[in-house]
């Protein structure tokens, strides 16, 4: 018999038996209780955020929980202290305002969580795409519009803390 594989999005530390995660593991046999409490215990670190899950379960009724990385946009609201983002592309409403403000400090904590699954070939590189993320999230970086950060960032500006 083959490893079985349940895949979902849960809310960091959240995870409960209510479907869609009860139902899914019931007839697999596994202890639904531990896998809950594994899920919750892997994800508790994104709290507010929906993060992919995936469950192995094993023909001998053991698991293993493999946790995916949130998304971009979802790490700057969070930081951004906001549920959601603006109205994505600036020239589709170009007089939206920014929603929102966060710092270098905390575009370089992204950095962090982000750099495992990134191609971006250096720490400034993965931080002026953050930045490009932030824009069309209509969130601000250190007061400013994203698009001038990224050019301080090419200036050298922040060399220092990456």
């Amino acid at each position: 018999m083959a490893n079985q594989e349940i895949k979902c999005l849960i809310e960091g530390g959240r995870a409960s038996p209510a479907p869609p995660l009860g139902p899914a593991l019931g007839p697999t046999g596994v202890n639904i209780g531990a896998v809950i409490g594994k899920i919750n215990q892997e994800t508790s670190k994104f709290q507010g955020m929906k993060v992919p899950v995936t469950i192995i379960i094993k023909p001998d009724r053991s698991f293993e929980v493999k946790v995916g990385l949130p998304t971009t946009s979802g790490l700057i609201l969070k930081e951004a202290g906001l549920a959601k983002g603006g109205h994505g592309s600036t020239e589709e409403v170009p007089e939206e305002p920014f929603i929102g403000n966060i710092t270098m400090d905390q575009i370089l904590k992204i950095v962090d969580i982000k750099r495992e699954g990134s191609f971006a070939s250096s720490t400034k590189t993965l931080v002026k795409e953050i930045l490009g993320t932030a824009l069309s999230c209509k969130i601000t970086c250190e007061g400013k519009d994203p698009r001038e950060v990224q050019k301080e960032v090419d200036k050298g500006v922040y060399d220092s803390r990456f």
